[in-house]
């Protein structure tokens, strides 16, 4: 029985391919331990903090990057229509995100822009909590531009790690992806993408946002 399955044809490419596919999937396992944190924070809808609750959700299970070996510019195309982000490297698609775009009346702006700043921390400047001088939250979910701040308290925006804006006031990060449009106009993405993308992505690097 041995020496059957050792020279059935086919049965050597079978192992090497099981080989490479399992060398795949431990270097994703290998990402950001945020990715898998039940205490990460989120900018959700309408401002909301949300804290993710699964380990593998369809917008993970969706999204991959196999541009380690792949030279060549870097280009990003965002398609709002299927809610994916396209990852080109030297114009061979290397990878794809599912994404969060802008809701209605938040719209995405659409067009060709580059990336123009990259900040690893980032946090909102319109979006957040009401805090007070320890840091405990007063008031959740307020747009700083309409909403008054009580007495003793200020404005802490919400994080949106790995942000690297395209537009005025509009960038990539690390966000909640409820599967539609729902963020304030950024583009919202699973953690280990936004890692990546951020990790290899060149200041200037050309951004295209599709309708």
């Amino acid at each position: 029985m041995h020496e059957a399955s050792t020279s059935r044809p086919g049965g050597h490419f079978l192992a090497v391919a099981a080989s490479v596919i399992t060398l795949l999937l431990s270097a994703c396992a290998s990402y950001d331990g945020r990715l898998n944190s039940s205490t990460t924070r989120y900018l959700g809808n309408d401002g909301t903090i949300v804290t993710k609750t699964s380990t593998a959700s369809l917008a993970d299970r969706i999204s991959y990057w196999a541009g380690e070996c792949s030279k060549g510019p870097s280009t990003i195309v965002i398609d709002i229509s299927d809610q994916k982000l396209y990852y080109y490297k030297g114009g061979k698609l290397v990878g794809i995100s599912a994404v969060s775009t802008g809701r209605e009346g938040h719209d995405s702006p659409v067009g060709n822009f580059k990336v123009r700043k990259k900040e690893k921390e980032h946090a909102s400047n319109l979006y957040g909590d009401f805090v007070d001088a320890s840091g405990t939250v007063v008031v959740k979910n307020v747009d700083a531009k309409k909403d008054k701040p009580p007495a003793g308290t200020h404005f802490q925006g919400s994080s949106m790690p790995w942000f690297m804006e395209f537009a005025n006031g509009v960038g990539m990060h690390t966000g909640f992806l409820p599967g539609v449009p729902d963020s304030h106009g950024c583009i919202r993405l699973p953690d280990r993408m936004a890692k990546t993308f951020y990790e290899v992505t060149p200041m200037g690097t050309p951004v295209t946002v599709q309708p």
